[in-house]
């Protein structure tokens, strides 16, 4: 197995990401093919991973994932493998899922890979290392590598922290500055996708400078480990939803796993991109259309003008399956209005309305079960995905397409809907982003 490190920290905010984006491109620079992978339900900085690395970076979810499903993706042939932990390193819900709560100390556990704690000691010194050694005694089952000491103040405050690891028994494989000029800026979902970020290329090269120049990258690369899984077993997987899938993909629509993309073409299907935003519509052969999720509120008025792309889904749908993820969801509907409270009108296939002039956070593991079949899943099937979204409904007369619960098994009210059209056609969406299957039985 490829050697790994994951890479976390006691929360968020701690620079965790920077600095892991500074060790891709860092050891890509030294020749390596590096693997990025993303632990947790993230879609936005597996982008930066991808830019970073020049591979895919793939989501690996312990609540959502099974076991053989999470190692077979992990199967990579890359020189060393690094994975960006998500929120601190045993954070996840109450509930276990697959095969845990969804904390990235799980995946590292099962994985078997070490983990270099990221740590911003701004406003402490030896007491970064008792935070550190907690972390490192709470689980037997996860090894800390040892840390990367973030928002170092000056000379004198490295040193007593440095003294506090060393007491404590944790090596430092590095220790960085203050540094506000790689920190990448932020956005209304999070951070600024990849793809539209121009400064991008300078940010990530002036990362891997800077980890080159403060931490022992020879270090971390010896300390990389992998356990031993043997061959892939084959795992449960949602079938294609037809051989020949139109896939929307611009800057509107820009999210859907490249776990499930994988898993689509190994089953054989071909994947036709098209973009909306470029007033296209989707390929005639294909047997159905996906429209993932995305930022489409930014691009409403420009859609709402794409009446070539309008035409070519309203033809479509007639005769053949459509379905929409989040933001999709959100273009098959009537309408949707803006956070300035205008209003644009959407493709209509749906009758579900939505509205950013109120936003409200909704965010958590989803957990479905269909009340009528889908592109790839049958009636009855149990889906487990993950929401993200502002948008609020303020109509929705379609029926419900699933029965939908949170982690926790509270029930959510975006069920999802669907509707029928011609005398074959079949359109459908959801707010949360399909992950895969649950197992049988499966519950929250």
């Amino acid at each position: 197995m490829t050697p790994g490190l994951l890479i976390s920290a006691p929360a968020s905010g701690t620079g965790k990401t920077t600095v892991a984006l500074g060790l891709m491109a860092a050891f890509r620079a030294m020749g390596l093919a590096v693997q990025p992978f993303k632990s947790g339900p993230d879609y936005i900085d597996p982008a930066f991973h991808a830019a970073a690395c020049g591979r895919a970076s793939v989501n690996l979810d312990t609540w959502a994932m099974g076991r053989d499903r999470i190692t077979a993706q992990a199967g990579t042939g890359a020189d060393l493998i690094l994975t960006e932990g998500s929120m601190g390193l045993f954070d996840g819900v109450a509930t276990q899922g697959e095969v845990g709560t969804g904390a990235s100390a799980e995946l590292a556990a099962l994985m078997g890979w070490p983990v270099v704690l990221v740590l911003d000691v701004s406003g402490q010194a030896q007491t970064a290392a008792a935070v550190a050694q907690g972390l490192a005694r709470f689980s037997p089952g996860v090894t800390i590598a040892g840390v990367i000491l973030n928002k170092v103040g000056s000379p004198r405050h490295e040193r007593l922290v440095r003294a506090g690891m060393e007491a404590a028994g944790l090596r430092v494989f590095g220790a960085l500055p203050r540094k506000a000029d790689i920190s990448l800026p932020e956005r209304h979902l999070g951070l600024v996708q990849a793809g539209e970020l121009p400064r991008l290329d300078r940010i990530l090269a002036e990362a891997a400078a800077f980890v080159t120049a403060h931490c022992d990258l020879a270090g971390l690369r010896a300390a990389a480990r992998s356990a031993q899984h043997g061959p892939p077993a084959a795992y449960s997987r949602l079938p294609a939803p037809a051989e020949r899938i139109a896939l929307a993909r611009d800057a509107a629509f820009s999210f859907i796993y490249p776990h499930l993309l994988n898993e689509w073409r190994a089953q054989g299907a071909t994947i036709l991109p098209f973009s909306p935003l470029a007033d296209e519509g989707p390929d005639p052969s294909a047997g159905v259309c996906w429209l993932p999720g995305g930022y489409p509120e930014l691009h409403a008025p420009r859609l709402a003008g794409c009446h070539g792309f309008r035409d070519a889904m309203i033809r479509f749908a007639q005769t053949r399956a459509v379905h929409g993820e989040c933001g999709g969801y959100m273009v098959l509907g009537q309408g949707l209005v803006a956070a300035d409270g205008t209003r644009h009108a959407m493709l209509g296939l749906l009758g579900l309305e939505t509205s950013f002039a109120k936003r409200r956070m909704h965010l958590g593991y989803r957990l479905a079960h269909l009340a009528t079949e889908m592109p790839g899943a049958v009636a009855k099937a149990a889906l487990r995905g993950h929401e993200f979204h502002y948008a609020s409904i303020t109509a929705q007369p379609d029926a419900p397409l699933a029965d939908v619960v949170d982690a926790q098994g509270e029930t959510v009210a975006e069920t999802g809907s669907w509707r029928r059209h011609g005398a074959s056609g079949r359109v459908s969406g959801t707010f949360f982003h399909l992950i895969g299957p649950a197992s049988a039985g499966s519950a929250a």
